[in-house]
């Protein structure tokens, strides 16, 4: 299928509203709520209201869904698992570093990013201040640092071959000036209208500030920065809204988790319990009793969404020689024979029939045997709730990357398969 201007271009407005896991996070509330779908606190009881959308947000997680009209005990869902966050770097304790003459910010890296993609280039801080009495401030710099490379006349040899120590070579510089007179947290209070001396505590990253673009022959190509993977983040909450105030049919849930990047283990990722919170009290709200909830799920799906590897025309021995997806044939249907991804004989048919009702076309993937694959929140979701999954994204070229590559056409049919796995053709 052919993308729309106006998708990409209203993914490009969310990429750049959503520099850290919490702007994203808070990005999905404000559209949610402007679609109508209502804000609940989980330390309040609830109401959800048949036909009615609703949300939670958990640190840098949402989980949102629309409850069809005629919804009961036993009906069951159909969840996008996505993730918010991205490789970077995150700021430390005591952040104002620096030496000769340099300000720098102490960081600390954060996943996997592809470092040398993140040297030279304006970069910025973003993320959230929390004060003393337990309020969150969100913040964001613009362009204010950058990780300067050394120059080739001062190392020979670098062409053939960087290597960065990650505590020695990866320091950002912010100015100029001795450290112990400049103070980087008090710039950032200041930015959110606060005293550094009311800030408690802060989860800070960085993020490459240069805005998505659209270039190449035809303008087919698409290059931003976290397409893994807010590439899934927004197929899911466009599907989402598209299907919302239906009569009938499953329960539609988008899982947008934090903390993918470290192996999800925390209060708001994949292998926590944020997932079967919320869907334990959606059946509770329902009048689930018994095993009411394991029959829910028993007829259960999960989209484990996540962005993959189109072949690399440069590095094609790396790529399994008979299955190697190109960018712009559509989104990716992820198999690994050790459970890395969930799919199954029966999740593969499941996307077959999905894509055929969306009118998409779609690749299979699957590694090089000499080369280790890598994992998703999909094998996490199935093995914590026993609902079944089918590994799914979008194909990239520079995963991991400050600035990663796709195809223009591609995010919007992620979007568009994602609506038929919502709402299922009778």
């Amino acid at each position: 299928m052919d993308a729309t201007p106006d998708y990409i271009a209203d993914f490009s407005a969310f990429l750049q509203a959503s520099p850290s896991s919490y702007h994203a996070a808070a990005e999905i509330a404000r559209l949610l709520h402007a679609a109508g779908f209502t804000r609940l606190s989980e330390s309040e009881s609830w109401t959800t209201d048949d036909g009615a959308g609703h949300y939670v947000v958990r640190d840098g997680a949402v989980i949102a869904w629309s409850q069809p009209v005629g919804a009961g005990p036993t009906t069951p869902f159909r969840i996008l698992g996505a993730h918010t966050d991205s490789p970077g770097f995150k700021l430390k304790p005591k952040p104002t570093i620096g030496s000769h003459g340099w300000l720098q910010a102490g960081v600390e890296v954060y996943g996997g990013p592809l470092q040398n993609s993140w040297l030279d280039r304006e970069l910025e801080l973003a993320g959230r201040l929390v004060t003393r009495d337990g309020a969150e401030h969100l913040v964001r710099t613009g362009p204010f640092l950058r990780i300067p490379q050394l120059a080739v006349h001062l190392d020979r040899e670098v062409n053939n071959g960087l290597t960065l120590d990650r505590q020695r070579h990866l320091s950002p510089v912010f100015g100029v000036g001795d450290p112990s007179e400049a103070d980087l947290l008090a710039h950032l209070a200041g930015l959110a209208g606060l005293e550094a001396a009311d800030v408690a505590g802060y989860d800070i990253l960085s993020n490459d500030t240069q805005p998505p673009a659209i270039f190449g022959l035809g303008s087919e190509l698409f290059a931003a920065g976290r397409l893994d993977n807010l590439s899934s983040v927004y197929a899911a909450l466009h599907a989402l809204l598209a299907t919302s105030n239906r009569a009938g049919g499953p329960i539609s849930v988008l899982a947008a988790f934090d903390h993918e990047e470290l192996g999800s283990q925390s209060r708001s990722g994949a292998s926590g319990p944020l997932l079967d919170d919320i869907l334990t009290r959606i059946g509770h709200g329902l009048g689930a009793t018994g095993s009411d909830r394991l029959r829910a799920y028993a007829e259960s799906w999960c989209l484990s969404a996540d962005a993959g590897h189109a072949v690399h025309p440069n590095y094609p021995e790396r790529h399994d020689s008979a299955n190697q997806p190109i960018l712009g044939g559509g989104p990716l249907l992820k198999i690994n024979a050790n459970q890395r991804y969930a799919t199954d004989a029966h999740g593969g048919a499941l996307w077959a029939r999905t894509c055929a009702q969306a009118g998409v076309a779609y690749q299979e993937f699957v590694s090089n045997n000499t080369v280790p694959c890598g994992s998703t929140i999909g094998p996490l979701t199935a093995t914590r709730l026993g609902i079944r999954v089918v590994d799914v994204g979008v194909p990239l070229l520079s995963m991991h990357s400050a600035r990663e590559l796709c195809h223009v056409n591609d995010p919007q049919a992620l979007a568009a398969a994602t609506a038929a796995f919502f709402a299922p053709a009778a």
